[in-house]
Formats: C-alpha cells, structure tokens, sequence
C-alpha cells in the first residue's frame, strides 16, 4: 500500500501541512494515539490492562509515546509487559524503537513500517508471528533473547544497518526473501519451519554459527558482499539451497552439518569455501558455479556425489574431498589446480583445462586446521579412481597415484602430452594361459568383451563399445606421453596394445595384418622375451634333428692328392670328395658324435659364422636358413629385454 491510497483503517482526522494522518483511530476518538489530547489520551491509556490487544497501524510513534503505551500493560511484580496481539503495520518511528521485556500471546506485527532510526527487541516473547516485511529501517534490528513461537516475516524488509537475529527460537517458518541489509548476524538460532533467504542482499558479512534449520534453508540467489560463516551450523531434512548466490568473500563450513544435500548450483563465490570437520550425510553440488578467487575448497568429505559439472575456476585454487563420486563434466579451469581426492570415481569428461591441473589420490586422510584427522564415515574403498577423460585436451592434465582400471581415452586429444606420475593402475586382463599380463585400457576391456565373453569387462550402461581403429591411435599417444617422460618400461604395455588393436583392425590391409600376426607369434611385437627365446631353442633343436638325420655326411670326406713326376718335378692335385649322403636307418644317424658336430654348426649359425663343417646339400641350405632365422629370433629376445629395463 503507498502512502496515497487510502488505509484499510478507520484513518486519523489529524492535518498535518494540508496531508491527512494515515494513523488509526483510538476507539471513539477521531484521532490517533498520536494525535489524541493529554486528556483524551490519558483516558485511553488508563482503560488498558495486561493482555490487551494493541491495533494502531499507521500511526506516528516515538519512543516516550511507546513507552506511555506499554507502561499499563506491565506486570506489577515482573515488570513484563503483557500484549495479546499487536499490530504496527505501516507506523512511523521518529529515531530509535524499543522493545523490552514483552510477552505477545499472538503476533507483533511492523509490515511495512518505518523507522527513523534502528529497532531494537530485548527479552521479548509473541506466541505467533513477528512480522517486519516491507519494512524500511534506518538504523540497525536487532533481536536478542527473543522467542518467536509462529512465523518470522522479514521479507522485503530494508535495513540500512546491521541485522542482528539472535533469537533463541522460531517455531514455525522464516521468510528474509528479497530483505536488504548491512551485516547479518543469526549465530545460534533454531527455526524450526522452513527458512528462506532467497533473493536476499546481505552488504556485508553473514554470520550463521551454530544455527539450526530443522526444515532445511533456501538460499536461493542471495547476495552477501562479504564473508558466509556457517561454522558449526546444522541443516536437517530438506538440506540447504544456495542456488543463484553471490558470495563475494570465504564461504566458512566448519564443523557444519548437512541431513540432506546441499546445493550451490550456477552459485558464484568470490572466497575460498571451507568445509573442515564438517558431517555431509548426501549429495553436494556446484553445478555451473562459478569460483571467482578461491584458492581452497574443502577438505569435503561426502558419502554421495560432489558435482562440479560445468563449474568455473577463475583462479588458481585446491580441491580435497573424500566422496564416492566426484564430478567434473565440462567442468573449465582458467588456471592451475590441484585435486587432492580420497575414495572417489573421479569424472572429467569433456572439462577444459587451459592451465596445468593434477588429479592426484591421497592416500592419508584429511587433517583439521588442529592437525587431528578428519573422519571419513560412510567411505571404504580407499582407491581414487578416474573414470573418464573423453572430449579433454590433455596437455595440461597431470594424474597421480590414481585407478584407472575404467577410464574411457576415447576422444581426449593431445593424449600424447599427458602426464601420468606415481602408480596409476590399469585393467589387466582375464587370468588364465590364454592372455598375457599387460595393462589394458578400458575401452579395450569394452570390445573384447564383446568378442571373447567371459573375464573381459563389459562396457558399463550407456557406453558404445569402439573397435580397434579406434582404439590403436589412444595406445600410441599414451605410449608416447610415457616414452616422453623417460619410462620407456612403463610405455611397453602401451606399445603392446597399440600393435594389438592394429592387428584386429579390419581396416588394415591383409598383409600388415599378416605380418603382425607373424611378429606377435614370434617375439609378442618384440616385447615378450621368453617368447623369442622358446621360437630360438625351437628352431636349433630342429635345425640339430634335421643336421643329424640328413645335414651331415655318412663320414666326413679326406682329400685325395694325384700326381705326376717328369723326374725332376712333382706335380700334386688335391681334390675333396662330395659329402655322401647318411645311409642307414635314422636310429643309427643318432649317435653322440653327430650331436656333437650338429651342435656346433647351429651354435655358430646363430652369431653369423660357418661352422666350417663338412655338409650335403640339405644340410647346407638348412645351415643358411639357420644364419638368417637364428640371429634374428635372439636379437628379437634381446629386444624384449632391452624394452622392459630401459630408463
């Protein structure tokens, strides 16, 4: 109602500069308390007792005249005073209002009133609501000792000076939706309804210590220029909403706790947020939050979700948090960060990191500022594991001592430049003969699952399995970023699953195909030195059989020299007979002295020198086929080893 429209009262005759007086009329008078004479106002006021109702909206009121007013209505052995319900709405207060040592048995109501200077409630007890919404006060409210059995309105209220709420308790609901104020203070309070502060202007700082909201509080795009403290504040039931506000200082948790979750979607934050000590029982999330200079969040510990979806680092800032999930899906760092996590799947799809981030796993546990560790209920399983890198460029992406037995590669770029530091764990695959212990990227696990069955993981719900086309470019970009960080061992398995997935690919050509099928059989692509070894000690004990059954001759052949004399001159013509074949029955050719010849010319055939021993033709071409098979399978095992020790 503005000051032209006509009260919905019985309104004042008073003329004050040709304006009427908006005050309500006292009974039969046609003035307002204000406004009566000496007499006239005597006699009314004499006419109260305790427990009176008190109805004088709109009326002018200073604080002599308040105090004329309550003076009948106080107890003569407490000195309290006793009001039934009173209404002040819309009445105007010249300088300081207050209110002491008063029992409302209802409500005590200032909507829309004005004041001068501050309001100040002491030791003051309504048995329903304590309104002030739309009031505008010049100075600052403040409520202490005060019991409020209904409703608190403070909504749309505008104060220029502090707020201080410290009521012991409000019974019912608590409205501060679109107030204005200076510092706000609530340290203590218990309200027992719901409690709303959206769309609340807070110019300085917010001060909630101790405070409990067993309906849970909405915070819903309140602005507050300074520092949040909720230290040691409990939430219960519908969990805290901080969705939409701007905070332009620390956000202070401490010791804090939440029964339901606690929501700070598409918030902005200008300080750092704390949570040490503080008891999360569900869910926290930040989606599109932005982080405009804070430097440390946490340590969180969460049984649930932290979300941090779409959120905006501004600043170089540290993460910790102990949770079972912690999302960051296209979360965006404008600078460095450090994300110190304990138990937690860790989910970075499609975040961009334009500054150096580490994701690393911790593997104690979180300490308060008095060095006591923080406890971790409702968390078991102490790996860190990260589950998606998809759509990141990461070049800039570092990962510590982290799970990655089910991160899905596919679609990250700049894989070449990422840094994997301390023990990052990768599937291995099924036990059993049949397969080679290596590590194995998730997407790999994905596909032969679908190819083979049993012992391979499955690709999770809403997954697309990739083939290896797809898969072989991931392995050689991460075998690189290994290669490039000197751990050349570490890098093997990679290369392995990169000549994998080339081998499989039905895009290649048949004869790449072929010939990789041939290196793996031979040596595992170079990499599976015991491999090379068994084809080497294969292929001399073949070339020894075949050497004693057809590669030596039946003995071996003496020179024979011929001659002629002229009586003074010899002349001497050597000639060395053709090896002869082996006659005889194969279990004769088996003989110890054959071994022994057909030994050394295989061991001289595998370090590139001929024996020197006589042989048929069979023998000789299986000597040539030696020198060349022979050396190459050991340098194939030598290769293995070197890949596997090289630093």
């Amino acid at each position: 109602m503005t000051g032209t429209d006509a009260p919905a009262w019985p309104q004042c005759g008073h003329l004050d500069a040709g304006e009427r007086c908006r005050g309500r009329r006292v009974g039969p008078h046609t003035a307002c308390l204000a406004h009566l004479d000496g007499a006239e106002r005597a006699a009314h006021l004499a006419s109260l007792t305790p427990g009176a109702d008190l109805d004088h909206r709109g009326t002018p009121f200073t604080q002599s005249l308040l105090d004329e007013l309550l003076a009948p209505l106080r107890e003569p052995g407490s000195g309290r005073a006793r009001v039934g319900e009173a209404s002040f709405d819309e009445v105007r207060f010249t300088g300081d209002a207050e209110l002491e040592e008063i029992d409302f048995g209802g409500f005590c109501s200032f909507s829309s009133a004005v004041f001068g200077g501050g309001l100040y409630v002491r030791e003051v007890r309504t048995g329903g609501d304590f309104r002030l919404a739309a009031a505008r006060v010049a100075g600052d409210v403040w409520l202490d000792d005060t019991d409020v059995d209904g409703d608190a309105w403070f909504y749309e209220a505008r104060i220029e000076g502090a707020l201080r709420f410290c009521v012991r308790e409000v019974g019912h609901s608590a409205m501060f939706e679109g107030m204005t104020c200076g510092d706000a203070y609530f340290s203590g309070v218990r309200m027992c309804g719901v409690a709303s502060f959206d769309g609340a202007v807070i110019d300085g700082e917010a001060s909630f210590d101790g405070a409990v909201f067993e309906e849970g509080a909405g915070f819903e795009k309140v602005r507050i220029a300074g520092r949040a403290c909720f230290d040691g504040t409990h939430f219960h039931r519908n969990g805290a909403r901080f969705d939409g506000a701007d905070i332009d200082g620390d956000m202070l948790f401490a010791e804090a706790h939440f029964a339901a979750g606690a929501t700070f979607d598409g918030a902005t934050i200008g300080g750092d947020l704390s949570f040490s000590g503080a008891r999360l029982e569900a869910d926290v999330g930040f989606r599109r939050a932005v982080f405009r200079r804070t430097a440390r969040i946490g340590p969180l510990v969460c049984p649930g979700t932290v979300d941090f979806s779409h959120a905006v680092f501004g600043t170089a800032v540290t993460l910790e948090a102990a949770a079972r999930e912690v999302r960051c899906r296209q979360t965006r760092w404008a600078s460095t960060a450090a994300l110190r996590m304990r138990y937690a799947e860790v989910d970075l799809s499609d975040a961009v990191v334009e500054f150096p981030v580490t994701v690393a796993g911790r593997p104690r546990p979180f300490v308060s500022p008095e060095g006591e560790a923080i406890a971790e209920p409702g968390l078991t399983d102490e790996r860190v594991r990260v589950t998606s890198v998809k759509g990141v460029d990461a070049a800039h992406l570092v990962l510590a001592d982290v799970d990655l037995t089910g991160c899905l590669f596919v679609e990250a770029v700049h894989l070449d430049q990422l840094r994997l530091e301390g023990r990052c764990l990768l599937a291995p695959p099924p036990a059993g003969p049949r397969w080679m212990r290596r590590r194995t990227l998730a997407e790999e696990q994905h596909w032969r699952a679908t190819r083979y069955g049993g012992g391979w993981t499955p690709a999770p719900p809403g997954v697309q399995p990739h083939g290896p086309g797809v898969l072989a470019p991931v392995y050689r970009q991460l075998r690189k970023a290994l290669e490039d960080g000197r751990n050349e061992p570490g890098a093997a398995d990679f290369y392995y699953g990169e000549m994998e997935m080339r081998r499989h690919d039905d895009a290649a050509s048949r004869g790449e195909r072929t010939l990789l099928r041939l290196y793996w059989a031979l040596s595992g692509y170079g990499l599976r030195a015991v491999r090379a070894l068994a084809w080497l000690v294969l292929a001399m004990t073949a070339t020894v059989l075949v050497m004693m059954l057809w590669g030596l001759p039946q003995a071996d052949p003496d020179p024979v020299s011929a001659g002629t004399t002229d009586g003074r001159r010899i002349t001497l013509t050597t000639r060395k007979p053709e090896p002869v074949n082996p006659k005889g029955p194969y279990t004769k050719r088996l003989s110890t002295a054959r071994f022994e010849k057909s030994v050394r010319v295989v061991a001289n055939s595998v370090i590139f020198r001929a024996s020197g021993q006589d042989l048929t033709t069979i023998g000789t071409y299986v000597e040539m086929t030696a020198r060349l098979v022979e050396p190459a399978l050991l340098g194939l095992a030598v290769l293995a080893v070197r890949n596997r020790v090289k630093r």
